[in-house]
Parts: structure tokens; C-alpha cells; sequence
């Protein structure tokens, strides 16, 4: 008669080599996700004015799409939100009173070997000599004027900024790839900006 123990054996052994390897085998480094490092709303003459710091840290394959001349659509999302609490600080009723968009396309121009920033709002564009200073550029919101007529009184609003890539902009072959993809996921939470 035949014994199948020592196979049995043998393959429990296996099976715990593989699960042991899996836990200990150092995992891949990700890219971290977009984010807001500072938001701040200032009163300048009779309106206010957000400036804010956004950090864009991007995956491999992103890179890789704009030094091959790929278009990159960036959002830099806004919305001011009342806020009324109901029960303390445990329930809020929150209704939003307006929102904005802010469109920035970034490509490399391999002729001139610059990277091209556009606004996709205003049509204005700017050159840059490396990736990192057009990032720089980008991450920076300088005096975005807040709509006044929601202002009157700043009790109990709340400005939220957040930032993303537009994976709908991109060229058609590559869309399903990017939306399925968490090499294309960077968008950050969503930060309240502090009042001055």
C-alpha cells in the first residue's frame, strides 16, 4: 500500500514557505497621493482670498505619460459649505453655497524640451525647464478671490479644497487602463481651509 502522507507533507511545507514569504517580503513603494499642505483664507479690502500649498507627487507611469507628450489634466476643486450644527458637534445640517474647479494641463514639449503649463480657465501658459518647477508652479494658489456675496458672514463656513487628475481628459486608448488603475489614483482628501 502506498503512503500519500509524505506528499501531503510536502506540500504543507511548501504552502507555509510561500505564506511566510509573502509576510516578510518587503512591499513595493507607492507613490503617496496628492495633497493639501496649507489652505488659508485671508480678508483682503473687502473681500477674501485663499492661498494655498498643493503637493503632487506622481506615480512612475504618470511621469512616464508626460515626458512621452501625453496631456495631463489636473483639478484643483473648491466648495464653500455652511455649516450649521444641530445637535453640538455630533450632527450639522451642511448646504453647499458654491463650487469651483481650477483646470491645469501639463505636457512636455520634446522639441523645446520644456514642460508646458496651461490654464485651461484663463488660456494662460507658462514654461518650465524640469518637471519639479512646473509641479512647484502648479502647487501654488496665490489670491484666488472668494465670491463676495457669500461672505457677508463667515460664521459657519467652511471652504474645502481638494486636488486630483482628470483621468476623463485623457486620450481615449489610455482612459480604461487609468480609471482601473491605482497608479493613476492620486486624489487627495478633501481639507478645510482656516480663516484669517
Amino acid at each position: 500500500m502506498v503512503s500519500t502522507m509524505p506528499a501531503y507533507n510536502t506540500a504543507n511545507r511548501i504552502y507555509r514557505l510561500l505564506l511566510l514569504a509573502l509576510v516578510f517580503m518587503p512591499t513595493a513603494t507607492f507613490a503617496e497621493s496628492f495633497s493639501v499642505q496649507s489652505a488659508e483664507i485671508t480678508k483682503i479690502g473687502n473681500g477674501y482670498a485663499l492661498d494655498a500649498q498643493l503637493n503632487y507627487p506622481l506615480t512612475a507611469r504618470v511621469e512616464e505619460a508626460i515626458d512621452n507628450g501625453v496631456p495631463i489634466t489636473f483639478l484643483q476643486q473648491m466648495e464653500l459649505i455652511h455649516s450649521l450644527p444641530l445637535l453640538g458637534k455630533y450632527w450639522q445640517w451642511q448646504q453647499t453655497l458654491w463650487q469651483s474647479e481650477l483646470r491645469y494641463q501639463l505636457r512636455y514639449h520634446a522639441l523645446t524640451r520644456q514642460y508646458v503649463l496651461l490654464s485651461l480657465d484663463t488660456r494662460e501658459h507658462r514654461n518650465f525647464p524640469s518637471l519639479t518647477s512646473a509641479l512647484d508652479a502648479l502647487g501654488q494658489v496665490n489670491n484666488f478671490s472668494l465670491p463676495p456675496e457669500y461672505l457677508t458672514d463667515t460664521d459657519g463656513l467652511i471652504l474645502q479644497l481638494r486636488t486630483s487628475l482628470d483621468l476623463y481628459a485623457l486620450p481615449t486608448p489610455m482612459r480604461p487602463g487609468a480609471l482601473i488603475s491605482s497608479k493613476w489614483d492620486l486624489t487627495s482628501p478633501w481639507v478645510a481651509a482656516t480663516w484669517h
